[in-house]
């Protein structure tokens, strides 16, 4: 028996040496990892070279011209009406597509996720189809002395059609987020539907709410080709910074940098601070 005894400690000896060993580093191949590096080479060069050529004294004093301001205010204006109709409208919505079920479902979540996947210039063709003077709704609104295309409201148009799937992305995912177990405790401690939304429910769901409402804001005040076809480029009337650095590219170079930096910085913000709001902050690591 003590014969039989021995083989079995030594390879318990064994068993406990190879666990007390310290692991050895797994080596990733290095190919990889070298695509995704030049991927984000790829992705940093282009912006580093536009703040390079954009960051100098004459590109900021070019802000105060009255062609970059006139497209900053409009664009301001508009992307802030967007977001209200966004909050508005958007949020029951977002909660319906969170927490219910209901017939139609799947057709409004298509619905909602669809302008994402679909060209902005396809987006703006179908607003023209749409609500043109020629089209679908066009005569009756023609009647009423309403005219869409080519007017500051087309702009705001455009971009909620555009944006307004990040805002119920975003909205959704933060009253995804609300344990059902918390609202159903405030029901049972006497609280209201209204209460328990107002008290629980919107608080714990604000940082995607938030999220969402900003990805919404800097989607639409980055809008362009709906904006294009269906309010047109127009300085001062329907003329957003995007169309602006267009027009700028062919015309003067510094005012379009100081354009292009601004969107830059501003869509910067708003991604970083989405992430935060998000509990992403790993991301950024």
């Amino acid at each position: 028996m003590a014969r039989q005894g021995v083989p079995t400690t030594r390879r318990a000896q064994a068993s406990a040496e190879r666990v007390a060993r310290p692991a050895r580093p797994v080596r990733r191949p290095p190919l990889l990892t070298t695509p995704g590096a030049f991927l984000l080479l790829y992705l940093a060069l282009p912006l580093a070279a536009l703040i390079w050529r954009g960051a100098r004294a004459e590109t900021i004093r070019a802000l105060a011209d009255p062609f970059v301001l006139s497209a900053l205010s409009l664009t301001a204006l508009t992307t802030t009406a967007a977001l209200v109709v966004a909050l508005v409208g958007g949020t029951p919505l977002a909660y319906l597509l969170a927490r219910r079920r209901f017939p139609g479902k799947a057709v409004a979540e298509t619905l909602v996720e669809l302008p994402i996947a679909l060209p902005p210039v396809i987006a703006g063709v179908a607003l023209l189809m749409a609500f043109g003077r020629r089209g679908l709704f066009g005569p009756a609104l023609e009647r009423l002395g309403i005219t869409l295309p080519f007017t500051p409201i087309a702009v705001v148009m455009a971009q909620l059609f555009i944006a307004i799937p990040y805002y119920i992305r975003g909205a959704s995912l933060g009253f995804r987020s609300v344990p059902r177990e918390v609202e159903e405790a405030a029901a049972i401690d006497g609280a209201t539907a209204w209460q328990t939304h107002r008290h629980i429910t919107i608080p714990l769901a604000f940082p995607g709410i938030l999220s969402g409402l900003l990805l919404c804001g800097t989607r639409a005040a980055a809008e362009f080709g709906a904006t294009l076809l269906f309010a047109g480029n127009m300085p001062g009337r329907t003329q957003t910074m995007t169309l602006a650095i267009m027009t700028a590219m062919d015309t003067n170079l510094t005012e379009a940098l100081s354009l292009s930096v601004l969107l830059l910085a501003f869509s910067l913000v708003i991604v970083l601070t989405a992430w935060t709001l998000l509990g992403r902050r790993e991301t950024l690591e």
